[in-house]
């Protein structure tokens, strides 16, 4: 196994592995389609999580794309109007605040907006300890690895220094698309035999797993 305790950079998803938003998404993603005449399964929109929503309304609505704009607004201020109640995974604050204490330089790479991510990061009590975040919309959506290369850019590290951290496909995509060594975690939108099809480094099961091989 990986020693990723060694680690310099550690890179972390926001939603469904830091941020337990994954049930806030689906309701949303759900309110949205009913308004506008539309339907979409739970699990269809769990397989889009960790996307931008421009890059996902065609893959759920293959045949409404005269409805897109509809879909995001209705679907933004649903979301906004319920973020207040997301919540940190228990554990998250103390496992970030531990990796800080050991020097550890901490980013974000979401497929959010950065509008979207100043909406809940300043609340969640662990923005100090980022040293950088990147959002889709000032890089490219994932799979495409460009945030992570500019998280890479920005602190000077290598791709064998870092690790990746995500919940969905497409942040295992995003890592293996760069060779970097990531870590799915299944207690957010995918479960662990989804995220293992797509070969991560290794899978966390909770935060404990997680702090265990990262602290």
């Amino acid at each position: 196994m990986n020693n990723f305790n060694q680690k310099s950079l550690i890179i972390f998803d926001w939603d469904g592995t830091l941020m337990d938003s994954v049930g806030l998404i689906v309701d949303a993603m759900r309110y949205a389609a009913e308004k506008h005449g539309l339907t979409v399964t739970d699990d269809a929109t769990k397989s889009i999580i960790g996307i931008a929503l421009v890059d996902a309304f065609p893959m759920l609505f293959p045949n409404d794309s005269d409805k897109y704009d509809e879909l995001l607004a209705t679907y933004s201020e649903y979301y906004v109007k319920h973020c207040d109640n997301d919540k940190l995974f228990d554990g998250v604050k103390e496992l970030i605040s531990d990796l800080h204490a050991q020097g550890k330089t901490l980013a974000i790479a979401t497929g959010k907006k950065r509008k979207g991510l100043e909406r809940v990061l300043p609340n969640s009590g662990i923005e100090a300890f980022f040293t950088t975040t990147k959002t889709a919309d000032e890089t490219a959506g994932k799979p495409n690895p460009l945030m992570l290369q500019a998280i890479l850019s920005e602190t000077g590290k290598g791709i064998k220094e870092a690790v990746f951290v995500g919940d969905s496909i497409h942040d295992i995509r995003m890592a293996n698309a760069i060779r970097m060594d990531s870590i799915a975690v299944s207690y957010g939108c995918e479960k662990a035999d989804v995220l293992a099809k797509e070969h991560p480094t290794v899978i966390a099961n909770s935060i404990l797993n997680l702090k265990n091989l990262l602290v």
